[in-house]
């Protein structure tokens, strides 16, 4: 073993023990290295959390950077040469998401960046001419970019909904780039073909926001009534998370993000192939549609009362090679797991970290 072996091995212990400090939870640990687990563990997790909170903790103030075809606003916590952390929002929600999570990761050893995905917050396109497109594949090399252009060959990827499929997609494509994946809701890589597949009409039901979004109609009414929108979307996805207003619109100034509306409303439509993606980007959006598995270390995430839908843990369990496990997050969790849960998600982080 070199000496740089000896000292990740002593960088490692230290985090371990700072995280079982950071975050005491119960349960079984993440497997041992040598131990790669064959199918599915389900481990209960009560998360402490109180009916009510106040507004989410602030971050440092934000950074930006040029990273691709963006100027990206992210915040970032913990030492620089620390091992760092990637953490992904989805729609329709924010980098606050993880406002909870982050300093547990920071006291754990970790440097934390949480960027506002494209369409959101701060992070604006370098030119105007630039296509808005929301294509999953796009969203994740923005995130490989960001990589690029701070300097980090290597990552731990964490996120949920969008931040959750593109850390899988990470994963997938650039397995190289991500040492470990915490994903909510597991596998959420897909494609347009199965995108155009009818489902179930209780399925359909659930996707109720995506039809919607296929019209005219929908398209002004979320431009109009886009704060409206996500905090109905917050209340069905999360059913017994009681937020409050405070919480709620330190999150909906990001949706104010002038290519907010292009950037979802695209997404939802190229799902569906109701819109066109970019040549760019489709060789990797064939690899995707291949399913492609998983081999990093990674570790899933579900909430028992996420009202969003989501595949179920055993449909996914095969599509990871390495070691993994999925934890069901108890106490009334819904689809915003890292804010609703923040214990759980770094437990979880930290856990993947020792593979």
């Amino acid at each position: 073993m070199n000496r740089a072996a000896k000292q990740e091995d002593v960088d490692s212990n230290r985090r371990r023990f700072l995280g079982a400090a950071a975050v005491a939870l119960a349960g079984a640990q993440f497997g041992a290295a040598d131990q790669t687990l064959a199918q599915t563990t389900v481990a209960s997790r009560t998360a402490p959390r109180g009916p009510t909170r106040a507004a989410p903790t602030s971050f440092p103030p934000l950074k930006q950077i040029e990273a691709g075809l963006l100027n990206v606003s992210y915040a970032e916590a913990g030492p620089a040469d620390a091992p760092p952390v990637i953490l992904l929002h989805g729609w329709p929600y924010d980098i606050y998401s993880f406002a909870d999570v982050t300093p547990l990761l920071v006291h754990a050893g970790f440097r934390v960046i949480v960027p506002y995905l494209r369409g959101y917050g701060p992070t604006r396109f370098l030119s105007d001419n630039t296509f808005r497109n929301g294509q999953p594949s796009a969203v994740a090399r923005d995130t490989v970019s960001l990589m690029e252009a701070l300097g980090i060959d290597r990552a731990i990827l964490g996120g949920f909904d969008w931040g959750a499929r593109t850390g899988d997609i990470i994963a997938a494509l650039w397995p190289e780039r991500c040492k470990g994946l915490v994903s909510v809701s597991g596998y959420l890589i897909g494609s347009q073909a199965e995108g155009e597949q009818p489902l179930p009409p209780e399925a359909e039901y659930a996707w109720w926001y995506q039809f919607y979004f296929a019209t005219d109609r929908g398209r002004a009414g979320y431009e109009k009534y886009r704060r409206e929108f996500a905090r109905l979307i917050w209340k069905l996805a999360s059913p017994k998370w009681k937020f409050d207003d405070a919480t709620f619109e330190r999150s909906a100034a990001a949706f104010d993000n002038p290519d907010h509306v292009a950037i979802v409303i695209h997404d939802y439509r190229w799902r569906q192939g109701l819109a066109q993606g970019e040549a760019q980007y489709d060789g990797l959006e064939y690899r995707l549609a291949q399913a492609p598995v998983i081999s990093v270390p990674t570790i899933t995430l579900e909430g028992d009362a996420n009202g969003a839908p989501h595949p179920l843990p055993t449909s996914y369990v095969g599509k990871f090679s390495g070691k993994y496990e999925n934890r069901i997050i108890r106490g009334g969790i819904g689809h915003n797991l890292p804010q609703e849960a923040p214990a759980a998600f770094a437990k979880a982080i930290i856990d993947v970290d020792r593979a």
